[in-house]
C-alpha cells in the first residue's frame, strides 16, 4: 500500500541523528549495536542480540521498505535502525516502531530527535502516527512520552521480525 508522495525511507538529519534507507550491506555494522543484551532487556524479544534471532529482525526490516539506518551526525558512526510500517492509506496513518540505539546514546536526546524527525516527516502526509511498545518496555514508553506521545489501549500482537 502506497500513499503519493510518500517516501518510506527518506533522509533525514538533525544535529545528532542522520537517518538514510536501510541497505543489505548495513548487516554487520547494525548487528554490532544489536549484539549488546541490555539494548534488548525490557524488549519481547530479549535475545534479539544474538545473531541468529538479530538476521530474522533484520530481514524483516529490509522486506518492510520503509527501514531506516541512523548514524550519529557528527561521528558518522552507526547507532541504530527505525521504521516506518503498517501504511494505512485509507485511514490515513502509519507506524513508527522497531527502533532500538547504541546505548551510549540512551538518555541524551538522540532517540527523542530520531523520533521527531520521523514524525515530522510523517505528519506531512498522514494524520496519524501509532508507536507499538512491548508492555515492559519501560524506557521506550517514556522516550514517546517525553515527545507527547499518550498511550491508547493495551494491545495483544505478535511480535514480527
Amino acid at each position: 500500500m502506497s500513499m503519493p508522495g510518500f517516501n518510506l525511507q527518506p533522509l533525514l538529519e538533525g544535529k545528532l541523528v542522520r537517518l538514510r534507507p536501510l541497505l543489505a550491506a548495513d548487516f554487520e555494522s547494525l548487528f554490532a549495536v544489536s549484539s549488546d543484551p541490555l539494548v534488548w532487556e525490557q524488549h519481547p524479544e530479549r535475545t534479539r542480540y544474538q545473531r541468529d534471532v538479530f538476521q530474522g529482525f533484520f530481514q524483516g526490516a529490509m522486506e518492510s521498505k520503509g527501514a531506516l539506518l541512523a548514524f550519529d551526525s557528527i561521528s558518522g558512526e552507526v547507532i541504530g535502525t527505525s521504521r516506518f510500517t503498517g501504511l494505512d492509506v485509507p485511514n490515513a496513518r502509519i507506524e513508527v516502531g522497531y527502533t532500538f540505539l547504541a546505548r551510549r546514546c540512551w538518555g541524551k536526546g538522540y532517540n527523542t530527535e530520531l523520533k521527531k524527525l520521523m514524525l515530522g516527516h510523517a505528519f506531512q502526509y498522514v494524520n496519524e502516527v501509532y508507536f507499538y511498545i512491548g508492555e515492559n518496555n519501560v524506557r521506550s514508553r517514556r522516550a514517546i512520552e517525553k515527545i507527547g506521545a499518550q498511550f491508547i489501549e493495551r494491545l495483544e500482537r505478535q511480535p514480527k521480525e
